[in-house]
């Protein structure tokens, strides 16, 4: 189990971020008290948010729910994660991540305004 899974996300967030081109600077803020992530220069990617989910014992990367990130993640990797509808990846705190895959997901969604 992950010290602090929510901390492990921002990790990833931030290390695709600076890996991925065209990304540009991300601003880290909260938005529905939970933290968030943008992008600005440019604005090239939707916000990602990193929660809990809806059980004490998991927690989420979240995504606008008016993107197709979701139905897109469910297509390429239907047995890596456990999804909510339409806006999110949920873990279990036990769960061992399918880091590789979840940094492809990250990526789309920090980059989905310039392939949109």
């Amino acid at each position: 189990m992950l010290r602090d899974p929510l901390l492990h996300l921002r990790d990833l967030v931030f290390n695709v971020a600076d890996a991925t081109k065209g990304v540009g600077e991300i601003e880290e803020t909260l938005k529905w008290n939970v933290p968030s992530y943008l992008t600005h220069n440019p604005k090239s990617g939707t916000t990602i948010r990193l929660g809990p989910g809806r059980s004490e014992d998991q927690y989420g990367l979240f995504v606008h729910c008016q993107t197709t990130l979701i139905s897109t993640f469910r297509e390429m990797y239907p047995r890596e994660f456990s999804y909510e509808k339409n806006r999110a990846i949920l873990f279990g705190m036990n769960d061992k991540i399918a880091e590789e895959e979840l940094r492809h997901c990250i990526s789309m969604a920090l980059t989905y305004h310039l392939k949109n």
